[in-house]
């Protein structure tokens, strides 16, 4: 079934095409979810009910941009909705921001795994703004605009979240469950 086909289908609420849309979309759109939430359980909830909007709303799919892009879209707002009930999005307002010398390093050879782990030991609000900006590629205004926040507090929590990646990454930070 191609794209367009599985989108008409949708639309129509052809239950194949619903299914097809799932099996096409759940792996990916899985592993979004649970970058934003601690647990399996919660990004599951996160995905379902992901699904159930995107198959809610499809009508207003405009084709402009990619349908995953649409789709991931939807679950990003999804699990940040999720982790806003579920967790403090402790984004605080702050005017020191913390300086990282470069990136995390290419020395550091993690699994997908360990860095997903690693990334669930960060504070909620970091750890969506790292999730956005830096594997979403949300800018700084837009991350503001989705979590109500100044652009300033976006750049201070991913230069947070940063350093405290780097800290556990080198052994200098005991990482806190």
């Amino acid at each position: 079934m191609t794209e367009q086909e599985l989108i008409a289908g949708c639309q129509k609420a052809e239950s194949k095409a619903q299914k097809c849309l799932y099996e096409r979309f759940a792996s990916p759109m899985y592993g979004v979810c649970l970058r934003y939430l601690k647990n399996q359980m919660d990004a599951e909830e996160a995905l379902l009910n992901g699904f159930m909007k995107v198959y809610q709303n499809i009508d207003k799919f405009e084709g402009k941009g990619s349908f995953e892009g649409w789709v991931r879209r939807i679950m990003v707002n999804e699990a940040l909705g999720f982790l806003r009930k579920k967790e403090s999005l402790y984004l605080s307002i702050e005017d020191d921001h913390v300086q990282v010398a470069g990136s995390m390093g290419a020395d550091h050879d993690l699994a997908e795994g360990e860095l997903l782990e690693l990334l669930r030991t960060l504070p909620a609000g970091y750890r969506a703004v790292f999730n956005l900006y830096a594997i979403e590629g949300y800018s700084h205004k837009e991350i503001a605009d989705m979590l109500n926040i100044t652009e300033g507090t976006s750049k201070s929590q991913l230069s947070k979240a940063r350093a405290m990646l780097q800290r556990r990454l080198t052994g200098q930070e005991a990482v806190a469950s």
